[in-house]
């Protein structure tokens, strides 16, 4: 498996999420948005239907309650301000309101966008905005976990959320890099 890096320079993402909101598919500035904003692994993003983030009423829930594709265990992830925002912006731009309908559907069928597809559409994103490296899917996980350590908050915290092992997992896994390391040295 190659090892993707996150998103580090802020204004990157802000660039990618402009080009994403004022493009053809709503889908992908949801996508985007969804996958910085809860660390979901991909597998569990595109699983996700309509109905997993309405609830009965039509409302946006606040918190998502999903059983994780990987580990099995069952986990609630809060839906903060940006992803609530993404959410209406999508369903007022797509007109989706089938609670069975995937969230991220494909363009070539009523299935879920698949996991290549999206790697793909990651990498372009990147590309788009002139990132140089290696970006996919696992990107945007990195990316909730590199900025949570750049706003200060503790690796301990950040590994829980992630569901790693041990915090050394999670300095690797985010991009904790030795020039860094260096810096604080200095």
């Amino acid at each position: 498996m190659t090892t993707v890096e996150p998103i580090r320079d802020p204004k990157k993402i802000v660039a990618i999420k402009t080009i994403l909101k004022h493009g053809k598919y709503p889908r992908d500035y949801l996508l985007f948005v969804m996958g910085l904003n809860t660390a979901l692994r991909i597998s569990d993003l595109l699983a996700l239907r309509v109905k997993d983030i309405l609830s009965r009423q039509g409302d946006i829930v606040e918190a998502l309650h999903i059983r994780e594709q990987k580990t099995g265990k069952g986990k609630k992830i809060k839906l903060n301000q940006s992803a609530r925002e993404a959410i209406e912006f999508y369903f007022s731009k797509a007109g989706v309101r089938d609670g069975d309908e995937f969230l991220f559907k494909s363009l070539r069928s009523d299935g879920a966008l698949d996991r290549i597809r999206a790697n793909s559409l990651v990498n372009k994103w990147c590309n788009e905005v002139g990132l140089e490296g290696r970006f996919g899917t696992h990107t945007l996980r990195k990316t909730w976990g590199y900025r949570a350590r750049k706003l200060g908050k503790p690796i301990e915290l950040i590994q829980e959320k992630l569901g790693h092992r041990s915090p050394a997992v999670t300095r690797r896994y985010i991009g904790v890099t030795q020039e860094e390391v260096n810096n604080i040295e200095d």
